[in-house]
């Protein structure tokens, strides 16, 4: 089955995933196999099909609410029984620890299938080589029409979750179809991991524009071995070269993380500090006299700032829009219940991804289901000890259901 489906990899499509699963399937034994992705806002699960004919509502499944739903958010396999049904397995489609979707394949094995695991984390590689070059996978993760600004940003950004046995990364950011200037951005590099979060002026195309050249110029400029002052003040010249002085301004926090050491360093460009959750349950913010935003050129000294981080270590990198939700209603989501949401969750047990998913929701709850600013959230858990097992054992703790 695996050299099979690697021999059919070059040249196979997006559009051909299902009927290479189903022939691989096949060739291993397995029963019936039917591929699920998650839409952009992983709330519902859409059966992938080669005819496109994923909107019907025997397609789709809930994230909440469904026992593959729940699967996807506990990452490990769940058998299904009963109610007159075939008896199936619902495994997690990963790439490393981004949740992609499921796989639901056909079995009244009593034990995780293993081959249908290795079957589904073949497909996630697949779907996530073959996305990029096919409309048919943005066309599907989509519930509605996105605004160019937005779609602008989605494709600057990096995946929402990774992970190696030092550190988890995991992202998250809202309105996922209205989105102006945020973006977030992380990299690693030998023991470095970079990380920032940035946020334009405005919500509009502009916005967009400011914030895909902030991030570019960042990139490009990490990429020749600048430290984070002269990147941010690199940064800062071709904002003002492209839009003028104090025309057009993003704020940002630019990290990096020693991932050997622990040691983190910093520096603020007029953007909300970060907070660290030390315990499940300590938290601090972390100080660091604040530059001015860049692209004012208003001549603030930029200050690099050290904290020494613990093995367990939580940091919380966010925008204003979400401790600021529904202050236009007089009533903000604020910091202190962001903060406590993300302890509360985070006691649970439940993956980064899955807690910044819960996140997002409830803030779109507390206000009605819409925001009017951009929110983003960047959480990265320094594992220290390196304990965490890579990619996650979906065949863990199994429950009969």
């Amino acid at each position: 089955m695996l050299v099979d489906i690697l021999k059919a990899s070059h040249t196979t499509t997006f559009d051909r995933l299902p009927a290479l699963a189903t022939e691989a399937a096949t060739r291993a034994g397995l029963g019936e196999v039917t591929l699920y992705l998650a839409d952009l806002q992983q709330r519902v699960l859409r059966r992938l099909r080669a005819d496109h004919a994923d909107a019907e509502p025997a397609g789709e499944l809930r994230v909440d609410g469904s026992l593959g739903g729940r699967a996807f958010q506990e990452v490990r396999a769940l058998p299904q029984r009963g109610d007159g049904g075939e008896p199936c397995w619902w495994i997690p489609l990963l790439d490393g620890t981004e949740r992609l979707g499921l796989l639901r394949v056909a079995s009244d094995a009593d034990d995780c299938p293993e081959a249908a695991v290795h079957l589904a984390g073949l497909m996630a590689l697949l779907v996530v080589s073959r996305r990029t070059q096919s409309d048919g996978y943005q066309r599907m993760v989509r519930s509605r029409s996105m605004n160019v600004a937005a779609e602008m940003q989605w494709q600057l950004l990096p995946p929402l979750t990774f992970a190696s046995p030092d550190v988890t990364v995991g992202g998250v950011i809202e309105p996922a179809y209205e989105v102006g200037g945020d973006v977030f951005d992380y990299s690693l590099y030998g023991d470095i991991l970079h990380v920032a979060v940035y946020d334009a002026m405005g919500h509009d195309v502009s916005a967009g524009l400011t914030a895909n050249l902030a991030m570019a110029a960042s990139r490009n400029h990490r990429r020749q071995d600048m430290d984070l002052i002269a990147n941010s003040q690199a940064i800062e010249q071709v904002l003002i070269n492209e839009f003028g002085r104090a025309t057009r301004y993003v704020t940002a926090v630019m990290a990096d993380l020693n991932l050997r050491t622990g040691l983190l360093t910093w520096i603020n460009r007029g953007h909300p500090a970060p907070v660290l959750i030390r315990g499940g349950r300590w938290t601090t913010m972390l100080a660091c006299p604040p530059a001015h935003p860049l692209g004012l050129d208003i001549d603030l000294p930029v200050t690099v700032c050290h904290e020494q981080l613990e093995p367990g270590d939580r940091l919380l990198f966010y925008t204003d829009g979400i401790v600021e939700a529904g202050a236009a209603q007089g009533r903000e989501f604020g910091l202190t219940r962001f903060v406590d949401f993300i302890i509360r969750h985070s006691a649970s047990g439940l993956p980064v991804p899955e807690t910044l998913r819960r996140l997002i929701r409830n803030i779109l709850e507390y206000h009605g289901g819409r925001l009017h600013d951009d929110a983003t959230v960047l959480v990265t858990e320094w594992h220290g000890s390196g304990h965490e097992v890579l990619p996650p054992d979906v065949c863990r703790e199994v429950i009969t259901t």
